[in-house]
């Protein structure tokens, strides 16, 4: 019996130790010239020995290696660093990998491998059916010779310096699925026998410089999920045949030069949740018929086109709409009652520049946040609309930055309707006749008023006089203070004419004009401050902006060149060129961002979930920071310092990987000398606002910049859209209620405030936290308390440093929820800053006023004596303030939305 149990005990044994033996054989690396054309591939790559260590099995232990069979079948080195040596000189050098006639995925995304691809890999790699070079740096053109892979099914290009055209033999990889050769520059037209791929689920060319038309061919992609062909110079119109796409999802048209009308067919794409085709050239009524079958859509954008006529009712009853963007349109009508509209209380909606008429009606509680500006909305703004809605440039009654009268009135004239006249009596009335008895009085008014003006004047005249000789003679510390021009940069010396030669190119009228298609208000983008803003295509499919400048502000536009013939920096957006060749129009040409701007961008569609959320916090946090440089630098790095006086979101202009360049720089000017009322206001009471110069000129403060700055830290932090472009008493409402809840002294009161569509972890909680903190300081209603923009780079660079206390074993910097430290642990004291902002060095700094926060007992300075909260001392307790604005008084806010 016990020999029986030992027999089976060994005959077991070896059963397990062969088949062990079978499957460690099976996935061991069994070929002696694979290994060796990877250990060639190690060197040429440069690749660290931690990833591949050179003593052991690539099949087992190298990071990225896949085998079947003891044969390599697939390389992963996506992300992957090089040693030292490799980062000296890094190639596309990867030749050895023909040596490896099984492989069937390589990817190499996030590698650099700089240079062109090599020919031979479309002859080599025959069993090749994934190929990922995504954002390796590679330059050079798309071989031809990968149209020999025929067993490709996934190939990715993207984000790389590919030129040239498109090879016609792609088409001819008939198994292609997946197909991604966006933000290139890539040229010429879209090969028309792409109709072959009948496999491809995703198709992106986006960001490229292709031209011609999108072949009609493209509706035999019958499995198509995902097609993005935005930010080219495709024309002609969208072919119909894009409605057979009935399981697309994702469709990306925006940023060409498309032409004609919406076919009415897409609606037959059913699966559709994403449709973007803004910025075209576009035109006509959208049909009634295309928006209720797209049960399914979520995101639709029709902005910056020629569309026409009254808005489809239809799109008000799409059920799952979480966002839609038809601004700067022709659109017109009137907006349903709410019982006819969706569900849909998070959506957000911008029909801003377009022809709305009428009453606001409840429909706009259906969304978080609605932009109606632009339009011709009359009546009262009722109760529900003040808190959630931009309204700007309308005909509405008691609300600041309408249009004017007589704007109002002819456009509803036109349209033969009845307009409310502001809630006055109608202008056609006849008044009554005065009596005698009233023109007497009338008479006496005019004449003791007129007495009186005229001794007004001249009372102020010889103020005038007596100030000027005052001011004139020298400032407190002896130095002759001469005026700072405040309608732009310094003037260039009197005889001295602007160099242009340094400003770009230099482009004929009839460029711009064909750039344009003859200025057609199709391409036109907005009316800006100095001019048209147009969107073109240059010869070559550049995209670019093209101003049409307004020769009535001659001052701003010669500002503008004189700006950038002394200023240059990679935060400003680029100017291209000019066209100053013809008396009557004259034209500036600055690079297009790919982006748009953060007004626009906020709030973007993800491709890893195919869900809608805003930008992330880190993009957030970038675009804060860059904004942050771009203003840091006029404001600090250019004497006279210069300021923006345009900061809100739709200024900071956004480029392909979401860097920022400042736009709307017809503003700039030269900053005032001194912010402070002058004598004769002082003595007649007169009412001037904090942010205005001595010479009158409204916003001349790199103070008023910082505060402008702030909104838009509030709106990168709140998501609410907006904010920055704002200065109504919407405004005012909602700083009122979301201030309360920025405090240093609690991190979890922001969570109140923060756009409930950011994912963030504590450490970012904090880092959301510090720049709402940030923003809240830039807010204070006294331009002097407001930190210096290179401060506020410096907190934005480190945004934990300004929440975590970094010296944690000094006692007096404790508190119970992480007291800042955005003091002299980073910057040194801003005990000097407020001289700094705009007042010039004679300027006297204030002491900063006390706070009351209800529920945060011992957050309330003690008095004169020095002593703070929870022991500090005086000169800590005031360093900390002069830091971060503490809580505002009633008062104080009052004043600061007056800015």
């Amino acid at each position: 019996m016990v020999d029986r149990w030992s027999r089976l005990v060994y005959i077991s044994v070896s059963i397990f130790f062969l088949l062990f033996s079978y499957t460690l054989s099976q996935q061991l690396l069994v070929s002696r010239q694979e290994r060796l054309a990877l250990l060639q591939l190690r060197s040429s790559l440069g690749l660290r020995a931690r990833d591949w260590p050179i003593k052991s099995d690539p099949c087992t232990q190298w990071a990225g290696i896949q085998c079947t069979n003891g044969r390599v079948i697939g390389i992963n080195i996506s992300g992957f660093r090089r040693t030292r040596r490799g980062n000296q000189n890094p190639q596309f050098s990867v030749d050895s990998i023909q040596n490896l006639t099984l492989l069937s995925s390589f990817n190499a995304s996030n590698f650099a491998l700089p240079g062109p691809i090599p020919e031979w890999f479309g002859l080599q790699l025959n069993s090749l059916q994934v190929l990922d070079l995504g954002s390796c740096s590679i330059s050079g053109a798309i071989p031809v010779t990968l149209g020999n892979l025929s067993s490709l099914v996934e190939l990715y290009l993207s984000n790389n310096n590919l030129t040239g055209v498109i090879p016609s033999t792609l088409p001819e990889l008939f198994n292609l699925s997946v197909l991604d050769v966006s933000r290139n520059s890539l040229t010429g037209s879209i090969p028309g026998n792409f109709a072959t791929l009948g496999n491809l689920t995703l198709l992106d060319m986006s960001l490229n410089f292709l031209s011609g038309v999108i072949p009609p061919g493209i509706g035999n992609f019958s499995r198509l999920q995902f097609l993005n062909l935005s930010g080219n110079s495709l024309s002609s119109s969208i072919p119909s045949q894009l409605g057979d796409l009935s399981n697309l999802v994702d469709l990306d048209l925006g940023f060409n030069s498309l032409s004609g009308s919406i076919p009415s067919n897409l609606g037959g794409l059913r699966n559709l949740r994403q449709m973007i085709i803004g910025n075209n050239l576009l035109s006509g009524p959208l049909p009634g018929n295309l928006f209720p079958p797209l049960t399914e859509l979520q995101f639709v954008v029709l902005s910056r086109n020629g569309f026409i006529g009254e808005f489809p009712d239809e799109l008000w009853s799409i059920p799952s709409l979480q966002f839609l963007d038809v601004s700067i349109n022709n659109f017109t009508g009137i907006l349903p009652n709410a019982s006819t509209a969706f569900n849909a209380s998070t959506a957000i909606l911008n029909i801003s520049q377009n022809s709305f008429y009428g009453n606001i009606t409840p429909i706009i509680t259906r969304f978080s946040f609605i932009d109606m500006s632009g339009n011709y909305f009359e009546g009262p703004v009722p109760v529900y609309a003040r808190g959630n809605s931009s309204l700007s440039r309308n005909c509405l009654r008691n609300t600041t930055n309408q249009r004017s009268l007589t704007e109002c009135a002819s456009f509803y004239s036109e349209r033969n309707l009845v307009f409310d006249n502001f809630g006055e009596p109608n202008i056609t009335q006849t008044p009554p006749t005065p009596s005698n008895r009233h023109r007497s009085v009338i008479i006496l008014a005019s004449v003791f008023g007129g007495v009186g003006l005229i001794a007004l004047v001249i009372f102020i005249l010889v103020l005038l006089i007596i100030c000027k000789r005052k001011r004139g003679t020298s400032n407190q510390r002896g130095i002759s203070v001469g005026p700072v021009p405040a309608g732009g940069v310094p003037p260039s010396p009197e005889g001295v004419s602007l160099d242009f030669s340094s400003l770009g190119d230099k482009f004929t009228h009839q460029q711009i004009l064909q750039a344009t298609s003859e200025l057609n208000d199709a391409n036109l983008i907005k009316h800006g401050h100095s001019g048209d803003i147009f969107h073109g295509i240059l010869e070559g499919g550049i995209p670019v902006v093209i101003k049409k400048v307004d020769l009535q502000k001659k001052e701003s536009y010669m500002s503008e060149l004189e700006l950038f013939s002394k200023v240059s920096h990679t935060r400003l957006v680029p100017l291209l060129g000019h066209c100053l060749e013809n008396e009557n129009e004259k034209f500036l040409v600055y690079k297009r961002m790919p982006n748009g701007d953060l007004s626009s961008s906020l709030f973007k569609k993800t491709n890893s979930d195919d869900s809608l959320k805003s930008l992330d916090w880190i993009t957030r946090l970038k675009i804060a920071t860059g904004a942050a440089e771009g203003l840091a630098y006029l404001h600090q790095e250019c004497t006279p310092p210069l300021v923006h006086r345009d900061v809100q979101a739709s200024s900071i202009l956004l480029d392909d990987k979401f860097d920022v360049r400042l736009g709307s720089l017809s503003e700039v000017c030269a900053q005032e000398g001194d912010i402070h009322q002058n004598r004769i206001t002082r003595l007649l009471r007169l009412p001037q606002t904090s942010e205005q110069g001595t010479s009158g000129t409204p916003n001349a403060t790199c103070a008023y910049d910082v505060y402008c700055f702030g909104k838009v830290l509030l709106e990168l932090v709140t998501g609410k859209l907006g904010i920055s472009s704002s200065t109504d008493a919407t405004m005012k409402e909602w700083l009122e209620a979301t201030l309360p809840y920025i405090s240093i002294y609690d991190k979890e009161l922001v969570t109140n405030i923060v756009d409930p569509s950011l994912i963030i972890d504590e450490d970012l909680l904090e880092e959301v936290w510090a720049m709402a903190i940030v923003a809240r300081s830039c807010l204070n209603p006294k331009p002097t308390r407001r930190p210096l923009m290179r401060y506020i780079l410096k907190a934005l660079e480190n945004p934990l440093k300004v929440v975590r206390e970094e010296h944690t074993s000094s006692d007096r910097f404790r508190t119970t929820s992480s007291r800042g430290s955005w003091n002299a642990a980073v910057f040194g004291s801003w005990r000097h800053s407020s001289s700094d902002v705009a007042a010039g060095p004679h300027h006297k700094v204030e002491g900063l006023s006390s706070f009351k926060q209800s529920g945060n007992s011992g957050s309330q300075g003690s008095g004169q004596n020095g002593e703070g909260h929870n022991g500090h001392s005086s000169s800590t307790r005031r360093h900390s303030k002069e830091i971060f604005p503490e809580p505002l008084e009633e008062h104080d806010a009052e004043r600061a939305y007056e800015n």
